[in-house]
């Protein structure tokens, strides 16, 4: 009898629009989790490709704008919060980055919940990236407001999810 390949456990968190669901699935070799991007962040992966585009080439105030809208039809675009994020840190903003960076993280981390806690979330998988850069983020943007207790919340998740700790999470609380 043929071997039949089994499918990977995956779940959804519901969200207020029906195509902004972020998920968490079982990596194929089952020793890792991955965030799944909602179909909305998926339709707009090209556009994010041209928003760092016009980053790289100096034209903020359009990227701005770009991400701005992409968020108007998918609020749980990790991505385009992470970016906005890093654009309001580079402008000194640090309310505003908190803000990108906590919606991000916090996105993550309830699908993370809502999927009963699998771990690891390993940093490696391109999937979880943009939640673990958010994460450090919002742990940056913490410190910077005095939000001691908060950012050892928040370094505490991270640490959980990866505990190889590739972004240098420990020493960035600690710094």
């Amino acid at each position: 009898m043929p071997k039949q390949n089994k499918k990977p456990k995956y779940r959804q968190r519901s969200s207020r629009r029906g195509d902004a669901k972020i998920g968490v699935r079982q990596v194929p070799d089952g020793g890792a989790w991955e965030l799944v991007r909602p179909r909305c962040a998926r339709d707009r992966a090209e556009d994010i490709n041209e928003v760092e585009a016009m980053l790289e080439a100096g034209e903020d105030e359009i990227a701005k704008d770009e991400l701005r809208w992409l968020l108007s039809g998918c609020p749980d675009f990790i991505d385009a919060h992470r970016l906005l994020g890093e654009i309001a840190l580079g402008e000194g903003d640090i309310p505003l980055a908190r803000g990108h960076f906590g919606h991000a993280f916090r996105v993550g981390t309830q699908a993370v919940k809502k999927a009963r806690n699998p771990h690891p979330l390993p940093y490696a998988r391109e999937a979880n990236r943009g939640f673990h850069q958010c994460g450090k983020g919002l742990l940056h943007c913490l410190k910077q407001l005095g939000k001691k207790k908060l950012a050892k919340q928040v370094a505490a998740q991270l640490l959980a999810c990866d505990p190889s700790d590739p972004l240098g999470i420990a020493e960035l609380l600690h710094s």
